[in-house]
């Protein structure tokens, strides 16, 4: 296979510190780990590898198909979307368990007499139950492993909404048997042992987005590095790039890189982002495209053809210039980059 141009490294040790800092954060609830959307880019197969082996033993995913890069490993795998009419034969073959989500996937799931799991909606008015659907009967004789709900302002710590939905559930969880329930998300653990119940689903914490649950800094688990496809002097006057939207104050070095927006480098960081040699920044210079960004490298002699360019992707300050979140720049990164673990 040809070289990639692009790198994409994970730190695996990151991610578990990650994991068992909101595993302690939970006290004794167990500590699962959604691991859907690969992995919030970054490889769900090598994520749940290291999670488990660091004493994991639920993974959440969304889609059916999600599952199949789990295969073999010794996990307990809920799919968040429940499943549709076309999916039953899927999900009836699958090792998997679905997180039933409405009135008509319980009424198919119930004849079959295996387990499941169930969501209900305290608050967010996304996927689930009604508190009354969950209270009405509608559950009586489902083999009920674990009752899920999820809040809408966990980020918020002091959001009222957060505590009205965890009194919505916790009285749900007293009225519906249940072998475990479920609430809090990364930003859930940290609102304190009310929003823990018996199990918690950390996301975009393990992968180093948003704050520890203690109010400190997550281990950075994804680092970003492009190869310099070609430097050049751009003299004063002149401008960079599509739109000419960067104009050089004075002579520049500029380093051009195999990075763009079709590997997540979003467009909004034209101007905003940075590159990294070493302690040096290198400023972007120009308007991001599908496949190349420039930054300025004059302060930064050493740097030739050939080489790699670290990319400043510290996940906050990347959220803060580029307009985007910490979730869509995980799940964004492309597939051309030479995914290294370590």
């Amino acid at each position: 296979m040809p070289p990639r141009n692009a790198r994409l490294t994970i730190d695996t040790a990151a991610l578990v510190a990650n994991w068992r800092r909101f595993a302690k954060a939970g006290g004794a609830a167990a500590c699962g780990a959604a691991v859907k959307a690969d992995g919030y880019g970054v490889g769900a197969r090598a994520s749940a590898q290291a999670l488990v082996a660091a004493g994991c033993r639920d993974l959440f995913v969304a889609h059916w198909h999600e599952v199949e890069a789990l295969t073999g490993i010794d996990a307990r795998i809920a799919v968040l979307h429940g499943f549709g009419a076309d999916e039953m034969a899927t999900a009836l073959a699958s090792p998997a368990v679905p997180v039933l989500a409405t009135p008509a996937q319980v009424a198919a799931w119930k004849p079959t007499g295996r387990p499941c799991d169930v969501m209900v909606d305290t608050g967010l008015n996304r996927l689930g139950l009604s508190p009354g659907e969950a209270l009405s009967g509608l559950l009586d004789g489902l083999q009920l492993d674990t009752l899920h709900s999820h809040l809408a302002c966990a980020e918020i710590a002091g959001h009222p909404r957060n505590e009205l939905q965890r009194a919505r559930f916790a009285d749900l969880a007293a009225r519906i048997p249940a072998r475990r329930h479920a609430l809090a998300n990364s930003g859930g653990i940290g609102l304190g042992p009310g929003y823990h119940f018996a199990l918690t689903r950390p996301g975009i914490g393990l992968y180093g987005g948003g704050p520890a649950p203690d109010g400190g800094h997550l281990a950075a688990v994804v680092a970003l590095s492009a190869r310099i496809l070609q430097i050049r002097t751009v003299a004063a006057g002149d401008s960079i790039g599509y739109g000419a939207t960067y104009t050089a104050p004075h002579d520049l070095r500029i380093a051009v890189v195999a990075l763009g927006y079709a590997d997540g480098y979003v467009r909004s960081l034209s101007n905003a982002g940075a590159a990294l040699a070493g302690d040096v920044r290198c400023p972007a210079v120009g308007r991001v495209s599908m496949d190349m960004a420039a930054f300025d490298v004059s302060a930064a002699p050493a740097l030739s053809e050939g080489d790699f360019l670290d990319i400043d992707f510290d996940l906050a300050k990347t959220a803060a210039a580029s307009g985007r979140s910490e979730y869509e720049l995980l799940t964004g990164l492309g597939a051309r980059y030479a995914r290294v673990y370590t």
